[in-house]
């Protein structure tokens, strides 16, 4: 299809006013999205033609200007300089909340309310008063299973990842994954023994971590993380780091993580063989390491593969789905990536594709490139995962030559 230069210049002139109004847009986001959180489930479920008595009208209201202004203030305490556990549970939870209120005042009060109307279901203030208590109830069922789903040990998801150039002698090679473990405010310590049990059921050749270990620095999130020492593997453990790293002493993660046994992948690769034949295994940074500051720390997909033979089959593990670009144009085989936590909270995944290629699963990109994306073992922020539930992941990479092999 041809374009004509009048149909370039007036694309670009649009590209050109779009960035710097999306920027203007963005600026106003944070002031914006906290008042929209509080104040559409105060309308719907207060101020919509229930007539509750004044004192329960003005203590809810009340209640939800006391959590539009303490949110912010306690997840600042929590997660800025200061880094107040206390605050940052109180503040996650809050945002946790709100987040699955707002949503089904929106996409079931909304409804219900037309749905009541026009079937002819009791008065106008009957009917906004079954609006508001269907949406509290619905609302409390959904966290209290969240909490549990977020807090559970994840279930194991098996599959087998056919890979065309894999030799048959690494058939059958078993790839755990983990990720996105975000160690943080609330203790895990046990929970994270019971997953790297688990771990060690799988009787591993490999075991990946893709970064987002923990929230905070290794220093002070140690116990959490010292479950990950007692991880085994046939051939190797290996890391690479997440952008929550770079938020809490990066060279900190990757030293804890040696000095328990695994090995960090950045922006290098090692070799996994079996049977005769070699998969390279390589990792990068994440994107974000670059703006970081820290000396070394980039995004190298071409030095994580120098010296490896290019007719080799390449496992990379790199944080972002989004790396997939760079990884399909340098011909790579499988990418192994978290970060998206499957939206961990409904329907937050339509958010996470404004950003990321996937949300989960395995998708084909480029001309032989394969993405798995975990929607991650742990959480982050709100203690809640609906429905997106996390995962330990079991890959069990197999061989066109298979069916050949002894």
């Amino acid at each position: 299809m041809t374009e004509t230069s009048d149909t370039r210049s007036t694309g670009q002139e649009a590209q050109g006013r779009s960035p710097g109004r999306l920027r203007r847009l963005m600026r106003y986001i944070p002031l914006i999205a906290p008042l929209l959180l509080w104040a559409v489930p105060c309308w719907v479920l207060l101020h919509t033609g229930q007539r509750w008595p004044l004192p329960v009208t003005l203590t809810g209201t009340a209640l939800f200007a006391l959590g539009l202004t303490g949110m912010p203030l306690a997840m600042a305490r929590g997660h800025g300089r200061r880094q107040q556990d206390r605050a940052a549970i109180v503040g996650d939870t809050l945002l946790g909340g709100i987040w699955v209120l707002f949503t089904w005042s929106l996409l079931l009060g909304v409804p219900l309310r037309l749905v009541l109307t026009v079937a002819g279901v009791g008065d106008g203030q009957g009917r906004a008063r079954i609006v508001t208590w269907t949406v509290l109830c619905t609302t409390a069922v959904l966290l209290a299973w969240g909490y549990a789903e977020a807090r559970r040990v994840p279930r194991v998801r098996r599959l087998d990842v056919p890979l065309p150039r894999l030799g048959a002698g690494l058939d059958g090679t078993r790839v755990v994954l983990i990720t996105d473990t975000h160690y943080g405010p609330l203790d895990r310590a046990r929970w994270s023994e019971r997953v790297c049990e688990t771990v060690n059921s799988l009787e591993a050749d490999l075991v990946c971590h893709t970064g987002d270990i923990a929230d905070g620095t290794a220093e002070r999130r140690r116990a959490q993380a010292a479950p990950l020492g007692t991880v085994r593997a046939t051939r190797a453990l290996v890391y690479v780091t997440g952008n929550h790293e770079y938020y809490s002493e990066a060279q900190g993660w990757v030293d804890l993580m040696d000095e328990l046994g695994w090995e960090p992948l950045r922006n290098r690769h090692l070799l996994l063989e079996r049977g005769g034949d070699t998969l390279v295994v390589a990792g990068v940074d994440d994107v974000t390491a670059e703006s970081s500051g820290l000396a070394g720390h980039r995004a190298h997909l071409a030095g994580a593969l120098q010296g490896a033979d290019p007719d080799l089959p390449v496992l990379l593990l790199a944080h972002q789905p989004k790396f997939v670009d760079r990884a399909a144009a340098h011909g790579i085989d499988l990418q192994l990536s978290g970060h998206t936590h499957g939206g961990q909270i409904w329907p937050f995944h339509h958010l996470v594709r404004l950003d990321q290629p996937t949300v989960a699963g395995l998708s084909h990109h480029g001309a032989r490139t394969l993405l798995y994306t975990s929607r991650g073992t742990g959480f982050w922020g709100p203690p809640f995962r609906v429905f997106a539930p996390s995962e330990i992941t079991l890959l069990v990479l197999r061989s066109p030559e298979r069916s050949t092999s002894p």
